[in-house]
């Protein structure tokens, strides 16, 4: 290795961390269960969808780190600098999903404990045991506990995705399969929106993505480049889209035209999923996959359990000056809070798994367009040295990804009153 490789490594490995992060939050409900849902229910047909979403997407969750290595400051505090109205905008969009999302990612990781251990507990009991667990470590360690944990999990689900995959291709050989059903439907559109709602991850992800940032910089003690912290993005992005084709191809080829659907309950989903791996694998790899697949959803969940309390802190401390965004009592005080009112939504929700689910994402998408447009004003207003400002070619994207997003969302309220 020469000493120029030397030497951006040592100054890589300070900001690699929040990318990471950001993809383990990514890769769960988007991918266990939309990405495999949409290979399973539509073949390869919704490949497409997949690639845009990522693509369009990819902008605005960019600006994340972006504006928080830059202004040294999270995209919430820059929201405050842009105006009143983007800052309640996004106070609006986060009070309004923050239990939802909470609730949805919860029940998938319950479903998955429920399949692992074999105890027969409701999920709502299983959900509390979860969000116990979870609150435990964030209580603890914070962001070292959270950074820590990760790692490992996204390296042992990748390799045993990719294992999974090519199993199942010379397995399935050339056998013929039916022709996909429309998307252009009424419940295809739903689950259209659906699917592209959390993919890769909502996008107001990108402001917790600045704040593990900010996170990151204080646990290391060192300011990273603004290259490295975008490389450590695209690091975590862009594993983070493959692994959606990943699971959809999984679902498409062991799934699609053999009559099976999945199953709404959380249990039966959960069976369902470990059984696409070992219809490939074997019957041998059950311990391994469940475990992966359940540590996956854990990190998930483990991610959106610390960003929300984040946020809310954030919040919190630009309406009042009185407030300390760095407060650890407040900290915890929301990590609880949260967890509760997210509880009370699984209890009246009951155990509609796929209900919970798309609810959740359903409501991203719709809110997108708007946290997209407030994202790419922030890091091209006044508050943001014009440097390093977005190159040509991210801004041309932005302005596509804003109508992508925009259309979509009007073409799904359309579908709703019309189809």
């Amino acid at each position: 290795m020469d000493t120029e490789s030397q030497s951006r490594f040592s100054t890589l490995k300070y900001a690699l961390g929040p990318g990471l992060i950001m993809a383990a939050a990514a890769v769960g409900v988007s991918h266990l269960v939309q990405s495999t849902r949409a290979g399973a229910d539509y073949g390869f047909a919704l490949v497409w969808a997949v690639i845009l979403a990522n693509i369009f997407k990819y902008p605005f969750l960019e600006y994340g780190p972006r504006y928080a290595i830059i202004a040294k400051e999270s995209l919430i505090e820059g929201y405050k600098k842009l105006g009143s109205w983007a800052f309640w905008i996004f106070v609006v969009f986060t009070v309004g999903t923050m239990f939802t999302v909470q609730a949805a990612v919860t029940i998938v990781t319950a479903s998955l404990a429920a399949e692992l251990t074999g105890l027969v507990l409701s999920p709502l009991i299983w959900s509390a045991i979860i969000l116990g667990i979870c609150i435990l470590i964030l209580a603890a360690g914070q962001y070292s506990a959270l950074d820590s944990a990760i790692k490992l999990i996204m390296v042992v689900l990748t390799i045993s995705t990719l294992i999974a995959i090519v199993v199942a291709v010379f397995n399935t050989g050339d056998a013929p399969k039916p022709q996909p059903p429309s998307i252009w439907t009424g419940s295809g559109i739903a689950f259209l929106i659906a699917l592209m709602g959390w993919m890769p991850i909502p996008i107001d992800g990108s402001a917790w993505h600045s704040i593990w940032s900010l996170e990151r910089i204080k646990q290391t003690g060192r300011q990273p480049s603004l290259k490295d912290s975008l490389t450590d993005f695209n690091i975590g992005y862009i594993g983070a889209g493959i692994l959606a084709l990943c699971f959809l191809t999984l679902g498409a080829l062991i799934m699609f035209g053999s009559g099976e659907v999945f199953a709404n309950s959380g249990g039966a989903f959960s069976r369902q999923l470990v059984s696409i791996y070992t219809s490939s694998l074997g019957d041998w790899a059950y311990i391994i996959i469940i475990i992966c697949a359940f540590t996956t959803m854990f990190s998930t969940t483990l991610t959106v359990t610390d960003a929300y309390p984040r946020v809310s802190r954030q919040i919190l401390s630009n309406i009042s000056t009185k407030f300390s965004a760095d407060s650890t009592k407040s900290y915890k005080y929301f990590i609880i809070t949260i967890s509760i009112i997210s509880l009370i939504v699984l209890y009246f929700a009951g155990d509609r798994f796929t209900f919970m689910v798309d609810l959740a994402t359903t409501l991203s998408f719709l809110t997108a367009p708007v946290l997209a447009f407030i994202n790419y004003r922030l890091v091209m207003s006044k508050h943001f040295p014009d440097e390093h400002r977005p190159p040509t070619w991210l801004r041309i994207l932005s302005w596509c990804g804003i109508v992508f997003l925009s259309g979509f969302a009007l073409f799904y309220t359309y579908s709703k009153i019309f189809l």
